[in-house]
């Protein structure tokens, strides 16, 4: 295994700071099929690390380790506040998804996974899709998502968009005194797999949507609904959609959304989406705070695909996945009182509920027990 070496010979230090939080990374290269991955396994106090594999075009390796990094703590947090046996871990492919890949790639991509021996699960990320990972399967056990033909658990935006609206539910109750969907007025910032979802139920339960999406055919295709379904849809174009008064902003595209330039435009009583790090930075979430703008930590909303493909290695279980995921409310809520309470930041109470069950785990867990089975037969 040979390491990628970064461009200019260094690492910088905050990159080197990350690092040191980390239990193990594993530079992936494999001249004969262009691979170059970089695999990021945070921390396995609560079991095997468990997170997806991006493609991305990174401009250095110091962007792509710094993007697995950060990715990979975020998973520890997500899994901890789904309260599933799994870690944080993540990885990432350095490449164009659009002319780089080939089953010959993420075959290779499979036996770098499996040479962790159950250290780390993988599936499908932004660039990177369900075939792709039947492709690695080959080569291991330590995939999950794959589609249902293959054994897997099939499409974990269903799950996720759920989580979604459980969240917005949580966060109308907390700010109008009931979890009412309909009536109020919503901005969607993407339209992909979850975000089309969220605002399909959205439309059918009587809200008003704002929508945004580079692509016209999904734009095209909500407006659709909209007409079917005789609800009330306005496309926004670009970053007009942050300065548009409405009830909720529900981020669904890119994460790194809530910044210095976006968050004194904003016109909202709340947050709540499913893209991953929608904060720039954790003081982000103190000025929404000052701001009277509810948060919702994005690791919570957007749990309800982590839930479907951890619960593939218990023996998949529908009707327990889509339960688990409702449980996503009454997280968030607990998350709104400890911050009001204790007048923090919601990211704040959400990383402390998480620390503290990562505690609990210490105690309870032992490495060796969570990573020596490459599948759990629970449930089953």
């Amino acid at each position: 295994m040979n390491a990628i070496k970064a461009q200019d010979g260094s690492l910088q230090s905050t990159i080197l700071e990350k690092m040191h939080e980390h239990e193990q990374i594993v530079f992936c290269n494999d001249p004969n099929t262009g691979l170059k991955a970089i695999i990021a396994i945070h921390n396995t106090t609560l079991g095997p690390a468990l997170g997806g594999c991006r493609m991305h075009p990174y401009s250095s390796v110091e962007d792509a380790l710094e993007d697995v990094l950060r990715l990979s703590r975020g998973m520890t947090y997500k899994c901890a506040a789904a309260d599933v046996d799994f870690g944080g871990g993540k990885a990432v492919i350095i490449g164009d998804p659009l002319k780089d890949k080939t089953p010959a790639m993420f075959r290779a991509f499979g036996q770098f996974v499996d040479s962790l021996n159950g250290r780390f699960y993988t599936g499908t990320d932004m660039g990177t899709s369900t075939e792709d990972f039947v492709h690695a399967s080959r080569e291991t056990n330590c995939i999950v998502g794959v589609p249902e033909a293959y054994g897997g658990s099939g499409d974990s935006s269903v799950p996720t968009s759920l989580g979604v609206i459980y969240g917005l539910k949580a966060t109308n109750k907390t700010i109008f005194g009931s979890e009412e969907l309909s009536g109020k007025t919503y901005i969607i910032q993407g339209l992909g797999k979850v975000g089309f979802k969220v605002a399909e139920q959205l439309l059918e339960a009587g809200a008003n949507l704002y929508v945004s999406d580079i692509n016209q055919k999904s734009i095209q295709a909500i407006q659709e609904r909209a007409k079917q379904l005789g609800g009330n849809t306005q496309v926004v174009s670009g970053d007009e959609l942050y300065a548009i008064s409405a009830d909720v902003f529900v981020p669904c595209a890119l994460g790194g959304i809530i910044n210095d330039i976006t968050i004194n435009q904003l016109q909202v009583k709340a947050v709540v989406g499913s893209a991953n790090n929608q904060l720039l930075t954790e003081k982000h979430g103190e000025i929404l705070k000052q701001k009277g703008i509810l948060y919702a930590p994005d690791y919570i909303v957007n749990a309800g695909g982590l839930i479907q493909v951890a619960d593939e290695l218990y023996g998949y279980n529908k009707e327990r996945v889509l339960k688990k995921t409702k449980s996503i409310y009454d997280s968030l809520l607990e998350v709104y009182k400890q911050a009001k309470l204790d007048d923090i930041t919601t990211v704040q109470a959400a990383n402390r509920l998480c620390e503290k069950r990562l505690e609990d785990g210490k105690r309870l867990n032992s490495f060796f027990s969570h990573t020596k089975r490459p599948k759990w037969t629970i449930g089953k």
